[in-house]
């Protein structure tokens, strides 16, 4: 497939930056970004490895978010920036020279993304929205056969930990046609060990500058 890198979007002349002034349309973008982001093949196994540290899950949330604002901060941005702007995290953050053409792709994606919710066509992104929920499903089911397999005693509730932190930041989409939201942004509730300690909770990032 050919794919133009100067492919361009722009704002509205009564506008100074591409962020939608409609919440329902920001909010579906930035849900599309996420979806994209996370299914980044060479970002989740370097997230799966660890090769951006111990805090690799925050970084890739965090590349979602500097995409994210690309588009609340230029009034105009093109396939090569999203691209260049990939490509510069993936070395930063997680040491990763991506020599393929799956950056590239994952820019196309996400400009056609913010061009689809700018004709307030959320089809795709509710999509592949579903296709995640889905998957955690069958997560949840697989970690419960697992944890109640004889075989696997030893089996520690870690990787069920593991999988909330690399859920929490995926904004959640409200049923029906109402907004979406950032579950991410909602109040955290105190988690009390069996021994009545209130447990300090990690805080997400918002942003990271270089």
């Amino acid at each position: 497939m050919s794919i133009d890198h100067t492919e361009l979007v722009e704002a509205p002349k009564d506008q100074k930056t591409l962020q939608f002034v409609d919440e329902k349309q920001q909010a579906n973008f930035e849900l599309g970004v996420s979806m994209m982001i996370h299914g980044w093949d060479d970002l989740k196994t370097a997230v799966d490895n660890q090769w951006g540290g111990p805090d690799s899950e925050e970084k890739r949330d965090w590349i979602s978010s500097i995409i994210v604002e690309l588009f609340t901060t230029n009034n105009a941005v093109d396939i090569s920036l999203i691209e260049e702007t990939l490509l510069y995290a993936m070395v930063d953050e997680f040491q990763v020279e991506i020599e393929d053409d799956s950056a590239l792709l994952v820019s196309k994606r996400i400009f056609d993304t913010y061009k689809d919710c700018r004709e307030k066509n959320y089809d795709n992104v509710r999509s592949l929205y579903e296709r995640w929920l889905k998957k955690q499903e069958q997560r949840q089911i697989n970690r419960v056969v697992v944890n109640e397999d004889p075989q696997n005693p030893d089996v520690s509730d870690d990787d069920d930990e593991e999988d909330v932190e690399e859920d929490e930041n995926i904004p959640a989409l409200v049923d029906g046609d109402t907004e979406m939201m950032d579950i991410d942004e909602e109040p955290q509730q105190p988690i009390v060990d069996d021994d009545g300690f209130e447990l300090v909770q990690k805080k997400g990032r918002k942003s990271r500058h270089h």
